[in-house]
């Protein structure tokens, strides 16, 4: 036992001191160097029967010690793959087979390795109860006893995408409040039977937040069935399949929510004679429904029904026009708005496959007849021109794939906007296919016509979309006045708060420097960058800039790994250009926030949040200008993407260790509160375990660590947040004063959507889907859940 404990401590000092002395040569730490030569000394000294080997092992744990708490103080999570291993070796090396029968000295060498292993126990027992990235505040503001009502939306409703369609996804509900959600239990479970199919997008998912008007509950699938059930028993009443043929070159396979509309609501709106004859029309209360492919479909809310007078027999053919058009090229995945008179629909578009691709224009069409009434196209000249014959819109303008947001007094809708693909490199998009790119832009819903619009990234190479549905909300500044707010979240973690009248700032915004050099390997082919980006003073990212000390792994030999990977890669804070190199992007692709946005409470005002935190690594590859296109489609968003028309492929993938775990130490998931009259984070905790991310073999107690999520959270009256998202399979709740955790439940599958909340028959009700999410590596399903308290005895 001896020599095997011995040849380990050798070979454990061999790839520390060679792994180390390249570390040290990138410019990182030389700990390794040490503690391998310490390793090599201490094996050598237990092959020799010394017990000085467990002195030299003690100084080895001591300066480990004290190195990880100069490095990264009482972080838990930093702290366990510097000591795990040392400590377990340090352990085993204390055992009566190991030390029987070796030199023993004056010297106390057992007392002094066992002093250090006590130390380093109480130093984990102390971190686990302190977190130096928590925040612990108290929201200064206390809800009103009586919420404001939203003029057309009953309280007991949720009717659009984000509960309004201001997307502030709060409800004034009550019921279930922060001392009784503990309580919560299935109320029902509704399966839709629309699964992943073989012949799918790695990008499938399920995403939908289900709306609710009335004594109807409409949900579209994966593969766009709409569905209408019962909120009160989650029975179905009805179902429309659109047919939709989707394959595996589909980019993505998703339905984020639909839309509703009644002419009995929106009557005050018609503005026209035309408008008043159509309130009499086939479907006075309609759906639409997006579909993947390029169409909107409206359906009878009451039957199921398509409506024959919308459009071409109820669909619109949002391909017409479009050039380069190709199944899945042009894709709504998210829902749009309805206002009274038209609904307004926007697209994403395949990213990063050629520079020939569809056009992100982003179109207004009549609510009852499905007549085109405006066009807006980002990337041309006059963005209101229609095509005329033979024409078509511009190619590869920059798109609008998140949900959109609507003032009805303003009567404008907020758009938030993409860039035109191929998005890593952009040496040749014009000044014209940029002006609108990576923006919000404010237009005019019954005419097309823009208002205003704000940049949030300038000469995007990093996919930097807007990527969230802007959120609306009148808020009071410090000095008492009540603004008329737009929160703009982004992917970089900047929340961007202007006036949505006109777009001017109510938080301070900055132009700041941003790195222009490639450092490691050739310059960029053909390509610019901008000097300066903008950036918000409210700003949600995990931290301003990633060190050689932020690096993690399971172990302290993974962790090394991901110090040298870390250290062989461009990166000069957020904005270092993309390489052949290859680049560390931070915030990653998927961004700080994604399309869950965020929830206010216009009452409290209040807002919630669950932002996350991890890098990803872009490499460009140089290619042949004359190679030929293979069949059209990606697939996904990740791994080797073609680029063609471009000097460059590019490959796009998370920064990880060889185990497959993030090499940025936790937390890469949160959820946090800000006072909207002072916009300062008053609370921000970790959210999520890794019990779902690991085989059955390896799963660790649902230890909280914070982990990533796709989807948002939403907020009640009741002083309650829900969120689900994270990559473990569970939905919790949290009190929005102070962030503490009040209740979480297990769910059959992966929640990567945004719950909702509603009343029906005196009850109310939390719903949230459990679908699970492809290329997020969440657990497919097909469950609609609802939550609900018992009933009293």
């Amino acid at each position: 036992m001896r020599v095997f404990t011995a040849l380990i401590l050798v070979l454990f000092g061999v790839i520390l001191l060679g792994g180390g002395i390249y570390l040290a040569v990138l410019g990182g730490s030389w700990y390794y160097i040490i503690a391998g030569l310490m390793l090599l000394v201490s094996g050598v000294l237990l092959l020799r029967r010394s017990i000085a080997s467990l002195l030299v092992y003690a100084v080895l744990m001591l300066g480990t010690i004290i190195w990880a708490v100069w490095e990264v103080g009482t972080d838990f999570w930093a702290l366990a793959p510097r000591l795990d291993v040392l400590g377990v070796l340090g352990l085993w090396m204390l055992i009566p087979a190991v030390t029987r029968g070796i030199e023993q000295p004056k010297l106390p060498s057992k007392w002094a390795l066992s002093g250090m292993l006590a130390i380093a126990v109480v130093l984990m027992a102390v971190a686990i109860f302190n977190d130096p990235q928590q925040i612990n505040g108290t929201m200064p503001t206390a809800q009103p006893s009586t919420a404001k009502a939203v003029d057309g939306v009953a309280d007991a409703d949720w009717p659009a995408y984000g509960r309004t369609q201001a997307g502030q996804r709060y409800s004034p509900l009550t019921q279930i409040n922060d001392q009784n959600v503990k309580d919560l239990k299935v109320a029902w479970t509704f399966r839709t039977g629309d699964m992943k199919t073989a012949n799918d997008s790695g990008e499938t998912t399920n995403q939908v937040t289900p709306i609710k008007i009335g004594n109807n509950m409409y949900m579209c699938t994966t593969h766009q069935w709409l569905i209408a059930l019962d909120p009160a028993t989650g029975k179905e009443k009805w179902r429309f399949d659109p047919k939709l043929k989707a394959d595996e070159t589909f980019q993505h396979l998703t339905c984020r929510g639909v839309m509703y509309y009644d002419v009995a609501n929106t009557a005050e709106f018609a503005t026209s004679l035309q408008s008043q004859k159509s309130s009499s029309a086939e479907c006075p209360r309609k759906v639409f429904l997006p579909v993947n492919d390029g169409r909107l479909i409206a359906v009878n809310a009451d039957t199921g029904k398509k409506c024959s007078d919308f459009g071409d027999n109820g669909e619109v053919n949002l391909q017409k026009f479009m050039p380069y058009s190709y199944p899945g090229g042009y894709n709504p995945t998210s829902p749009g708005i309805v206002s009274g008179t038209t609904v307004v629909i926007a697209g994403s578009v395949t990213d990063n496959y050629s520079s020939k691709e569809p056009s992100g224009v982003i179109r207004g069409y009549d609510v009852n007849t499905g007549e085109l009434s405006w066009a807006f196209d980002t990337g041309a000249q006059d963005p209101n021109a229609l095509p005329g014959e033979g024409g078509t819109y511009e190619h590869n303008s920059p798109n609008a794939w998140a949900p959109l947001a609507y003032d009805a007094k303003l009567d404008l809708v907020y758009v938030p906007t993409g860039v035109g693909t191929p998005d890593i490199w952009g040496g040749d998009r014009s000044d014209l296919k940029e002006r609108y790119a990576n923006a919000v832009l404010a237009i005019n819903a019954s005419t097309g016509k823009i208002v205003w619009h704000f940049q949030t990234t300038h000469h995007d190479l990093w996919d930097m979309d807007v990527p969230s549905q802007p959120t609306l909300a009148d808020v009071q500044d410090k000095t008492g006045q009540m603004r008329q707010a737009i929160y703009v979240t982004t992917k970089t973690g900047n929340v961007f708060v202007l006036d949505r009248r006109n777009g001017q700032a109510i938080v301070p915004i900055t132009e700041k420097a941003v790195p222009q050099t490639v450092k490691r390997g050739p310059q960029t082919k053909g390509e610019r960058y901008s000097a300066t980006q903008p950036f918000s003073a409210l700003d949600l990212a995990p931290q301003e800039k990633l060190q050689d000390k932020d690096m993690w792994g399971a172990t302290m030999f993974d962790q090394m790994y991901c110090r040298a990977y870390f250290k062989s890669l461009n990166y000069d804070g957020i904005y270092t250009p993309p390489s052949e190199n290859g680049t560390l992007v931070f915030p990653g692709n998927l961004g700080v926030f994604e399309w869950g946005g965020i929830s206010v409470n216009p009452d409290r005002q209040v807002a919630v949040m669950n932002p996350i935190g991890l890098p990803f690594v872009t490499k460009l590859i140089p290619a042949d200008p004359n190679r030929a296109e293979t069949a059209k489609g990606a697939g996904t968003e990740q791994g080797v993407q073609p680029m063609y028309g471009v000097p460059y492929g590019v490959e796009i993938k998370a920064f990880l260790s060889p185990l497959g775990l993030p090499c940025k130490q936790p937390a890469w998931g949160y959820v946090a509160g800000v006072d909207l009259k002072t916009h300062q984070v008053v609370w921000k905790k970790r959210i999520g375990t890794i019990r779902d991310s690991l085989p059955n073999l390896m799963q660790l107690p649902a230890v909280k660590i914070g982990v990533p999520g796709l989807g948002g959270s939403i907020s009640t009256a009741g002083n309650v947040m829900f969120v689900a998202a994270t990559q473990d399979n569970y939905i919790r709740a949290f009190n929005v004063t102070n962030g503490e955790k009040l209740w979480e439940a297990r769910l059959p599958a992966g929640g990567q959507a945004t719950p909702m909340t509603y009343e029906s028959n005196g009850k109310q009700y939390l719903v949230i889907m459990a679908g699970g999410h492809g290329s997020f590596g969440t657990k497919m399903g097909d469950y609609l859940v609802a939550y609900a308290l018992p009933d009293s005895k």
